[in-house]
């Protein structure tokens, strides 16, 4: 299902096609700088999640989007800014990345990562690395010291040791509730549980309940990160653990340049999703190139270029999840889910930060 026309778009969403927001409402001017993050997508509603639950990620992502606005402040690069608060939500075991990372069917961690850069649509990318602290680290070395866009596995792991990145042991990606949530998915299939990693601590109660709220509200667990620096440079960024329980080396749009990130001028987008639906309709590169096409202010070309894909696009092929997106700096974000984990942060503006649908 497509909509060739404004018109048709707006009819479209007035009809309720999905849940759509607008980060930013001035659309008339230009940012100095500007970013906008998201942690992932899924059945994110009002009342699963406890109060503390529920500051905790809000704080993280206020302190996601307050540090890389103090860095654009300071003259930083946007692929500074992208590299650095990644890294911090690879750190953070609250989000499927880096630390928080899911658990395959072989109860390892399999990581993926990438980046491009608008102004010269450089690339980089990584996929099932495993012993790499910082994925997105990993795929700026691909962009910068190799000749490739993506590499993945052994190789790519090999290559991180010659650039002289951190590597880190399966144990520092452990979080308990990741490891609960694969054993159960696993006797769900019938497949043999793995022995637990060699270095972790010994088993803790989570409650069924608990392990719920993860596996809907993490359903499409991503991290992604996009800035327009103060020289208009435009980055953007991904990173991500992947599906509980994946099994034969699945690896999904979060490194799949033109899927799940995409940079080309003053648009950038990152997604969080389904990625098999997101790589075959190459989601974030379909978004940037409609936007670009349209005449409209940024803040409308750039709000309707993502609707017309993630409300109508995604939705008719029965994809879930979302994006974020700058357009010309103007903060954009639209999901198909209940919720996901957002927030933006423009030159001259107050934060803002959302989880439900129903969120402005």
């Amino acid at each position: 299902m497509f909509f060739h026309s404004v018109a048709g778009i707006v009819i479209g969403l007035a009809a309720g096609l999905g849940q759509m927001e607008m980060a930013s409402a001035d659309g008339d001017r230009e940012p100095a700088w500007s970013i906008v993050v998201h942690g992932g997508a899924g059945v994110i509603e009002r009342g699963d999640m406890d109060e503390a639950t529920e500051t905790a990620y809000r704080e993280a992502l206020e302190a996601a989007v307050t540090r890389g606005g103090t860095l654009l402040r300071e003259g930083r690069s946007a692929q500074e800014v992208v590299e650095l608060v990644i890294r911090d939500f690879e750190d953070d075991p609250k989000f499927n990345s880096g630390r928080g990372a899911v658990f395959t069917a072989q109860g390892t961690n399999e990581l993926d990562a990438s980046i491009m850069r608008g102004s010269d649509l450089a690339a980089g990318a990584v996929a099932g690395v495993r012993e790499v602290r910082h994925p997105i680290s990993l795929a700026i070395a691909v962009m910068e010291d190799s000749p490739h866009v993506m590499l993945s596995g052994e190789g790519a792991e090999a290559f991180a040791l010659e650039q002289g990145l951190e590597v880190a042991p399966p144990s520092h990606f452990f979080t308990e509730r990741r490891w609960q949530s694969m054993e159960r998915a696993l006797r769900n299939q019938g497949l043999p549980v793995p022995a637990r990693p060699e270095g972790v601590p010994a088993p803790e109660l989570i409650e069924e309940g608990a392990l719920d709220l993860m596996e809907r509200e993490h359903a499409f667990g991503t991290v992604g990160v996009v800035v327009k620096d103060r020289n208009g440079d435009t980055v953007a960024g991904t990173s991500t653990g992947g599906t509980t329980a994946k099994r034969w080396g699945r690896i999904g749009d979060s490194p799949v340049i033109g899927a799940g990130t995409y940079a080309i001028g003053d648009c950038g987008v990152s997604a969080t999703g389904t990625g098999e639906y997101f790589i075959r309709l190459a989601v974030a590169a379909r978004i940037c190139m409609n936007a670009r096409d349209g005449v409209l202010d940024a803040a409308q070309a750039g709000q309707l270029a993502a609707d017309r894909v993630i409300q109508a696009d995604l939705t008719a092929l029965g994809g879930d999840g979302g994006i974020v997106m700058l357009y010309r700096g103007v903060p954009v974000w639209s999901f198909n889910t209940p919720g996901m984990y957002r927030a933006s942060l423009v030159e001259g503006e107050e934060p803002r930060v959302a989880i439900y649908a129903d969120e402005g």
